[in-house]
């Protein structure tokens, strides 16, 4: 875990204006009672920067009996949105946000939410994102900061930032995962029916996300998708897939980019790479884990696992599977 003291109180800090979807993404992750399961609960709080009730986006309006003051012990504040980027945001949110930094605790912004982080200038100098509808502007208003319009999230240590709408819920996951440990965000994940972890450098936009996705036309591409991730273990050479889709190896190659935005061999080694993360977090051994996913080997999987992840399965296996992870040489 990155704190010493585990995180257990979050706030939500909303202003008028607010966006419905990224503002439940965070009371669904945060506030939602799981005690039924055995699971933790947190001492979650929806706390108003403007006079209530505040309006969203969407039309109706919500109160909370919450002010900014039940932000000053949070270990964890979270900006879900902000309503617009030709407005400054008040004086007291940026106030809350840099007194979160000043005193340890971390921030997370959804969405446009990293732009009332930028006007705090708790950016200035990290990298961070948005949505990529904003990056543009994003960059060009708030020059200091590196801005990376390609990714699902960003930790740059106390502060994250999240690209629109579901890449909320990847960070908010991913902080779960940090401070109280993979088997909390798994729960919560498999509670929420969303994959237990997205790697943050993930792209925001692929023209057809896959393998669940089912676009007209496209209904062998995506039997074939189903079938890849159900023998990783074997070898899947490009030629062969081709022909298990009854398509030339040339016309294989372009559908495939146009349903999934990249090569066959980009994609399936990302689905290696990803079933390695899940194998690694039970605590497989590296071997096991490298012959169950293709590599072959514990070496080749290192190097691809290394240059994907910027990390070795050793150190992620102790980071996220602890005293279960697997030995490797």
């Amino acid at each position: 875990m990155l704190g010493s003291v585990p995180l257990n109180n979050i706030v939500a800090l909303v202003s008028d204006g607010f966006s419905a979807f990224e503002l439940s993404v965070v009371c669904e992750v945060f506030g939602l009672d799981r005690s039924d399961q055995g699971l933790p609960v947190f001492d979650f709080a929806v706390v108003a920067v403007e006079e209530p009730p505040l309006r969203c986006g969407q039309g109706f309006t919500i109160d909370t009996v919450h002010r900014v003051e039940r932000a000053a012990a949070a270990d964890l504040v979270v900006i879900p949105s902000w309503r617009s980027m030709d407005e400054a945001p008040p004086e007291v949110l940026t106030q809350a946000i840099c007194d979160a930094i000043d005193r340890g605790a971390r921030v997370l912004s959804v969405c446009s939410g990293a732009f009332a982080l930028a006007a705090a200038g708790v950016l200035d100098g990290r990298k961070a994102t948005t949505h990529w509808r904003y990056a543009e502007e994003f960059a060009a208003r708030y020059p200091l900061i590196d801005v990376d319009p390609d990714v699902l999230y960003v930790d740059a240590g106390q502060v994250i930032t999240s690209a629109g709408t579901a890449a909320g819920i990847d960070a908010c996951l991913h902080v779960v995962r940090q401070e109280r440990g993979v088997e909390l965000a798994n729960a919560i994940a498999r509670r929420m029916v969303v994959p237990p972890f997205r790697d943050g450098g993930q792209a925001q936009y692929v023209e057809a996300p896959v393998p669940l996705l089912r676009r007209a036309g496209t209904d062998e591409l995506a039997s074939l998708l189903d079938w890849i991730t159900q023998h990783l273990h074997e070898e899947l050479a490009v030629d062969d897939l081709a022909k298990r889709a009854h398509m030339s190896s040339r016309t294989f190659a372009r559908r495939f980019r146009e349903a999934t935005g990249t090569t066959p061999h980009k994609w399936v080694l990302a689905q290696r790479i990803g079933h390695a993360q899940r194998l690694l977090e039970q605590g497989l051994a590296v071997e096991e884990v490298a012959r169950r996913c293709g590599f072959g080997s514990a070496a080749t999987l290192r190097s691809a696992f290394g240059r994907s992840r910027g990390t070795s399965p050793s150190a992620y296996a102790r980071c996220f599977a602890g005293e279960r992870a697997g030995q490797s040489a």
